[in-house]
């Protein structure tokens, strides 16, 4: 909590009326973060409370959306962790080659950086044309960009840096065509892809997988709701299914814990038991 009680209680009304008005559900989200984010976002919006906030956002339907960039966090770069892909092409994908087709979970894919390096090393690794991927987000604006898959030519020589310290068989401009600033990435695996929105804080599973990729996710939930996702992603899994989280997640002190065993512990990647 912060030391502010007025600016507490004005969050926890203005993340329930999101809740009412919108099924968007925050209540479960890192209270710290959340409202670094929130604080963030009252200039933009002209607001100077919270209470303010949440009668612009009840009253003006284009403020939602708006406000969504701030609720949620859209960090992310290709091939991010280098380690964690590297690991994923020496030991688990030689078990997913084992599968007649294979099912990938990317969840809260944000603008698609990590699906799309996936995609990649599922391509080189030759199980592009059996692969099936899943890419989910509660934000329908970071979705769009997912899908786009058009990213800003500044950013192509730290993913291309990426990209061969993660064991890249290729040259990563393969995979991209360069025109007016900006690097449009993966017309040809587009179609192995099924975009939607989904909620890990209220929504079902929706498919087996046989891995789920979720990083750098669950550290902006509770306690709670970080047992709500693995529960998710334990029951999506296929017996010995795979679970990647993130550099700074684990399962440790939580109630998935039991259900998985480590499979390659530096790289926080995860094997259901």
């Amino acid at each position: 909590m912060s030391k502010n009680p007025d600016f507490d209680i004005e969050l926890k009304l203005l993340l329930e009326a999101i809740y009412l008005k919108y099924q968007h559900d925050f209540r479960d989200y890192s209270v710290t973060s959340l409202a670094r984010r929130i604080r963030q976002a009252l200039p933009v919006f002209h607001c100077h409370t919270l209470s303010q906030l949440q009668d612009r956002l009840l009253h003006d339907p284009a403020v939602f959306p708006q406000l969504m960039q701030y609720l949620t966090v859209q960090v992310s770069e290709m091939f991010r962790d280098p380690g964690y892909f590297k690991a994923l092409r020496q030991h688990v994908v030689p078990l997913l080659r084992t599968y007649p087709s294979i099912k990938i979970w990317v969840a809260g894919c944000s603008t698609g950086e990590e699906l799309w390096s996936l995609a990649i090393m599922m391509h080189e690794e030759g199980l592009g044309e059996r692969t099936l991927f899943y890419a989910t987000d509660i934000n329908p604006q970071a979705l769009r960009s997912a899908e786009a898959a058009i990213y800003p030519t500044e950013r192509i020589s730290e993913f291309s840096r990426n990209y061969l310290a993660a064991g890249g068989t290729a040259s990563l401009s393969d995979y991209y065509h360069a025109a007016y600033d900006a690097a449009s990435f993966a017309r040809s695996f587009k179609s192995q892809v099924v975009f939607a929105n989904h909620s890990l804080a209220t929504d079902s599973v929706f498919s087996e997988v046989h891995l789920v990729s979720c990083r750098n996710v669950l550290i902006y939930f509770n306690h709670g709701l970080q047992d709500r996702a693995l529960g998710l992603f334990r029951d999506a899994l296929v017996r010995r299914g795979f679970l990647g989280l993130g550099s700074k997640e684990n399962l440790r002190f939580t109630s998935a814990s039991e259900h998985f065993d480590d499979f390659v512990p530096a790289e926080k990647i995860y094997q259901r038991s």
